[in-house]
């Protein structure tokens, strides 16, 4: 496969992790809000965006990043942040609201931040973009070699944030890559009613740049694609949108009844589980054996069990800190 074994096992312990992480937060989500479903119930209040299925985009790309590039997610933003190596005790303490968490509890889900790794997310459709080409524009005026990267799923492509961003970054050569996760839905409505081009890659040639595509959420041709975006940006040769034909395996956001799915569309994407089929490339190249992934999967889900029993266990915020780290324009 022309790719080192060390980053293909990394890719595979990333997807198990992220998706173990998804199945148990979807599980703890719902703690308190049945019978009847209310979103501002439970041990985890607030709307929730999981990323089952979608787990190639994010350590694809992420394979080839260091803490000192930037990554900035959209509201599903999990994947993500694990493939960026946001600290998973503190992330998920977040979620809880505990005071333990990145941003002591006040931002939820959709908020997380880590300076450390460079990761953040927002819950604006769209608005990781400038943010990406903000630091990209950065790394470029103090001379690193730092990338930014910004995912967003194919409806923000639509957004003007999109094309604002996307044109500085062409004209300026800013080492910024846009990646666009096509699930197929922005939140219910499928993307050929609301998109005029096929993919969006396509429309990387307005701004003079480059576009690539991975069909079939293939976690391989994602890390190939995703090597020569990062290398062209370290090199200087500007921007590249990379979209991804990735699966959505649950609703828009949990408790969402998915009406506009048909009965059969879920589980025949489940059949094509990039985790399995990523696996099954690792054991026939003879790169590892079962008992080895076994063991890994063992480290990487028990990694995730403590940071669920670290957020249970954590205190929650004393009332008058929700005075503190404000700020106020006159």
């Amino acid at each position: 496969m022309g790719i080192p074994k060390e980053k293909l096992v990394w890719m595979y312990e990333k997807m198990v992790q992220i998706r173990h992480y998804e199945e148990t937060m979807e599980k703890v989500y719902m703690e308190g809000k049945t019978p009847a479903f209310n979103i501002g119930a439970g041990t985890v209040p607030g709307e929730m965006h999981l990323s089952n299925g979608q787990e190639p985009a994010a350590v694809g790309i992420c394979a080839h990043l260091t803490k000192e590039d930037t990554v900035a997610s959209p509201h599903r933003p999990h994947h993500h942040a694990i493939a960026k190596g946001v600290d998973l005790n503190k992330m998920t303490a977040e979620m809880f609201g505990k005071e333990t968490g990145l941003g002591k509890g006040k931002g939820g889900h959709m908020h997380l931040f880590d300076p450390d790794v460079k990761f953040a997310c927002s819950g604006i459709v769209g608005a990781g973009i400038p943010q990406a080409v903000g630091a990209a524009l950065a790394a470029k005026k103090r001379g690193t070699d730092a990338v930014a990267v910004a995912f967003i799923g194919e409806g923000a492509a639509n957004a003007g944030s999109f094309h604002e961003s996307l044109n500085l970054a062409a004209l300026w050569k800013l080492p910024v890559i846009v990646v666009v996760e096509d699930n197929q839905y922005g939140i219910s409505v499928p993307k050929e009613v609301a998109t005029s081009v096929e993919s969006n890659h396509l429309r990387a040639s307005a701004y003079g740049i480059v576009g690539e595509r991975v069909d079939d959420n293939d976690p391989i041709e994602m890390y190939k694609v995703s090597e020569r975006a990062v290398k062209r940006a370290r090199n200087g040769e500007g921007p590249t949108i990379i979209e991804i034909e990735t699966y959505r395996f649950l609703g828009h956001f949990q408790g969402d009844p998915e009406l506009y799915r048909g009965e059969g569309e879920v589980p025949a994407l489940r059949e094509k589980d990039p985790i399995n089929r990523l696996k099954a490339s690792i054991l026939s190249e003879g790169l590892a054996d079962d008992a080895e992934l076994e063991e890994r999967e063992n480290r990487v889900k028990a990694l995730v069990d403590e940071a669920y029993q670290f957020a249970r266990e954590s205190e929650y915020p004393e009332p008058e800190a929700a005075l503190e780290d404000l700020f106020v324009t006159p």
